[in-house]
């Protein structure tokens, strides 16, 4: 293994394989991480019963009494985790989009990849009938199909960003009334269930939901990995990504399905959250001031991000709880005013 040091980065080598380590980036990710941790303990300690932080360390060790056990490792953890995990594939997905589209507006909330897998989870559970493996295949089948759908649509000899991004407003227009239609037609307790779930939440999870979630993160992240190159090039432009031996549209197909599995992923666990993907990104590339979209940075934005949201959700009108997407959604429509009138004042 050797390193080669250069200002403000540096490019390890194992073998064959290099990667370039910027030293900022590394300063961001490191500082995003002591959030996620130190508000990942305050959420483990807060709630109904609160848990001082010696008990909670003896939760971790396995020495505390029976009722703390339960209360931290059953009820509150699997929930940290799952907003952890869920953050982070709802960063990467931002960050493929917006790569590929070359445009801050191009995320899986924006382009309506989120309401694709909501009405898939719809249909299986309002019309079809099904158990949790069949909700979690329809979000992954709905988005995928929209994905789909939309890529045709926005498909003139190429695809473009701008093209691909309107396409994907007027789809998800079109099925988020067709997913308001399925929800009247519905047995009215189904209805508020569904609607209940349309929200985005993360309460009553459990780790029946992070084994699969987890799974389904730790298959697509590696896929993303041996991608990641191709996503930067990209990033260039079509023609310099041609010239550098890039097939540009195989490769753009392919991120595409990867982004979208990692939305559907998270929508099928805990309903459609938005924000999330729209805002790590850039985030995270302002923070570390790179030239591009950078991967590991907005995972760990994305992280941060939910796992804060999901908090404040918890404890803003306690002992009341808001769904995490009543907060993400507030956020979020800040954040797109403040980006538009960025982007305004730019031209």
């Amino acid at each position: 293994m050797t390193a080669v040091a250069e200002p403000g980065r540096r490019t390890v080598r194992v073998g064959r394989v290099s990667w370039v380590v910027h030293r900022r980036e590394l300063v961001v990710v490191g500082a995003l991480v002591a959030v996620v941790v130190g508000v990942g303990a305050f959420a483990l300690t807060q709630g109904e019963y609160r848990i001082p932080l010696d008990k909670l360390l003896a939760a971790f060790t396995g020495t505390g009494s029976e009722s703390v056990l339960r209360i931290v490792l059953e009820w509150r953890l699997p929930r940290v985790v799952i907003a952890v995990i869920g953050g982070i594939a709802l960063g990467l997905s931002g960050a493929i989009f917006q790569s590929i589209t070359r445009n801050p507006l191009g995320s899986p909330d924006i382009i309506g990849f989120n309401s694709g897998a909501f009405t898939g989870a719809l249909i299986v559970t309002l019309v079809v009938g099904g158990n949790y493996a069949a909700t979690v295949s329809g979000a992954l089948i709905g988005g995928l199909a929209t994905a789909l759908v939309v890529y045709l649509l926005a498909w003139s000899r190429g695809v473009q960003g701008f093209r691909l991004i309107v396409i994907g407003i007027a789809i998800s227009a079109v099925l988020n009334a067709f997913n308001d239609y399925l929800q009247l037609r519905a047995d009215l307790n189904a209805a508020i269930a569904a609607a209940s779930w349309g929200m985005g939440s993360l309460a009553d999870l459990g780790w029946q939901d992070v084994v699969p979630m987890t799974i389904a993160v730790a298959v697509l992240v590696p896929l993303l990995a041996l991608m990641s190159r191709r996503l930067g090039m990209l990033e260039f432009g079509d023609d310099i990504a041609s010239a550098l031996g890039i097939p540009v549209e195989r490769a753009r197909l392919l991120l595409l399905v990867l982004g979208v599995a990692l939305t559907a992923t998270v929508t099928a666990v805990a309903g459609p959250i938005i924000f999330v993907a729209l805002a790590a990104p850039q985030l995270a590339r302002r923070l570390t001031k790179s030239a591009g979209i950078t991967l590991v940075p907005s995972a760990a934005m994305g992280a941060a991000l939910l796992l804060v949201s999901d908090v404040v959700a918890q404890r803003i009108i306690a002992p009341a709880a808001l769904p995490v997407g009543a907060v993400t959604v507030t956020l979020g429509g800040i954040y797109l005013i403040a980006l538009l009138i960025t982007q305004a004042g730019k031209r």
